[in-house]
């Protein structure tokens, strides 16, 4: 499905940069660099201004924050400030992206410009950048350090978040530690080597040692910590240098690839989904076609939706029902749907890297799936085809080299492991603290490596 024909949406002529924004060097379209001193970093004062904004428009808006759209006002909620793309733009220029989901539950990326000094922030501009995580439009850089709109349809792949051949860039990996009031233990992914990544970890910084598990049913490494209360409010910072290359169909062995037909805890082999995914394959011949029919009915059957409950567990049930999620849910219900019919299907998760800038922050996890046919694995990445529908071909058959793997599989079995039992999937801590799960907030940053 067309990105058009599914959210009959047009290229708005606003201002908008959310997908740029992720330091403090980038500036708004048609302004220049002034030169002089870096702009001083004014993250937390950017994010208390548009959280102040949001909340006053709300109250003025009987509860909703209105936004007038095609036409139409919109009744919006919060859901999430970026924090990872606020940016000073530079003397008294604030830049904020922030999630908002109107009462039919579709979710707007809207970005704000604010101007004036901190605790005084005013904001200028608002711009609806994206509906459902599909953007109207991209951006990208002249030479001469100005901004353009460029149009989705027609769009260098680059500007899409696609990176071909190969991608270098260091990686940093921050987990920020709670008050922590008992004996806590914390579980983070140790990402390692393959034919398709070179990672080199440069250095770990924690209040504690750390120990390296082995999870041996899909080849995961793990460290491992144990914390004091004394921990509490420091930071885990972890540094890697990446080397990773374009990933398209390769060689695998039919006798493993066979062990990924089996159901997971999220992702069970049902009647229902026998019944649906037989439907869907009726008419096709061969498990690439088929499973070419299955990654077009996901992007169909989902819209991609970060609000509410359930959603960012990877639950196919969920998914199927709910009609909605982010990778995780879209993928579950993929895998799902592939097992159901014998064709094996496995998941990964890290870390999408920015194509269109090359440091700063990175929007959170990612994940994705290859499923076997015809001797070779295949990579498939559904969530950013529905973004980017333009890139659907690309998407069935490829991961670009902009991007980090931490850990394969679900359901992940180390010793020691949590009290909860087996790891879900591992890309956030896992912090356990008096036995009970705590949330370590985490920030992840990148710098490429740039040749001249």
């Amino acid at each position: 499905m067309k990105l058009l024909e599914k959210s009959n949406l047009i290229a708005l002529a606003t201002i908008g940069v959310c997908m740029l924004f992720a330091g403090c060097v980038e500036r708004r379209a048609g302004e220049r660099s002034a030169g002089g001193p870096p702009p001083q970093d004014f993250t937390p004062e950017i994010q208390a201004g548009i959280e102040k904004h949001i909340a006053e428009q709300t109250r003025l808006g009987g509860g909703y924050f209105r936004l007038m759209y095609k036409g139409k006002e919109l009744s919006l909620k919060l859901v999430r400030v970026h924090t990872e793309y606020l940016a000073n733009l530079g003397p008294q220029r604030h830049f904020a992206c922030v999630d908002l989901v109107d009462t039919r539950g579709d979710v707007y990326d809207v970005d704000f410009f604010l101007s004036g000094d901190p605790g005084g922030m005013v904001v200028t501009e608002t711009t609806a950048h994206k509906l459902n995580g599909q953007p109207f439009y991209t951006w990208e850089q002249k030479k001469d350090g100005t901004w353009t709109r460029v149009p989705i349809e027609g769009a260098a792949k680059e500007l899409l978040g696609i990176v071909s051949g190969r991608d270098e860039f260091e990686f940093r990996y921050r987990a920020f530690l709670p008050k922590i009031d008992g004996p806590a233990r914390m579980w983070i992914p140790l990402p390692t080597s393959d034919k398709f990544q070179k990672v080199a970890l440069k250095s770990i910084s924690a209040p504690a040692k750390y120990q390296i598990l082995d999870e041996n049913k899909h080849g995961n490494k793990v460290l491992f910590f144990e914390f004091g209360p004394d921990a509490g409010g420091k930071t885990v910072d972890i540094r890697y240098q990446v080397e990773r290359v374009e990933k398209a169909a390769y060689a695998g062995d039919e006798s493993e690839a066979k062990k990924h037909l089996a159901p997971e805890r999220m992702v069970p082999i049902t009647d229902e989904f026998r019944k649906t995914a037989r439907e869907i394959i009726k008419d096709k011949s061969t498990d690439i076609m088929r499973a070419r029919a299955l990654y077009d009915h996901v992007i169909d059957h989902l819209r991609y939706a970060k609000f509410g409950e359930g959603w960012g567990k990877g639950d196919a049930v969920f998914a199927c029902d709910a009609r909605k999620g982010n990778c995780t849910d879209y993928h579950a219900y993929f895998m799902a749907l592939a097992r159901a019919v014998n064709i094996p299907a496995r998941f990964a998760i890290g870390a999408g890297i920015p194509s269109s800038r090359d440091n700063g922050g990175v929007n959170g996890y990612h994940c994705w799936v290859e499923f076997y046919a015809d001797g070779k694995w295949w990579p498939v990445d559904i969530s950013e085809a529905d973004k980017y529908s333009a890139l659907s071909t690309y998407y069935f058959g490829h991961h670009p080299a902009n991007r980090l793997e931490f850990t394969r599989g679900r359901d992940l079995v180390v010793e020691p492991g949590p009290a909860s039992g087996p790891i879900n999937f591992l890309a956030y801590p896992v912090l356990e603290v008096n036995g009970k799960f705590v949330k370590a907030p985490i920030k992840f940053t990148f710098s490429r490596h740039v040749t001249g």
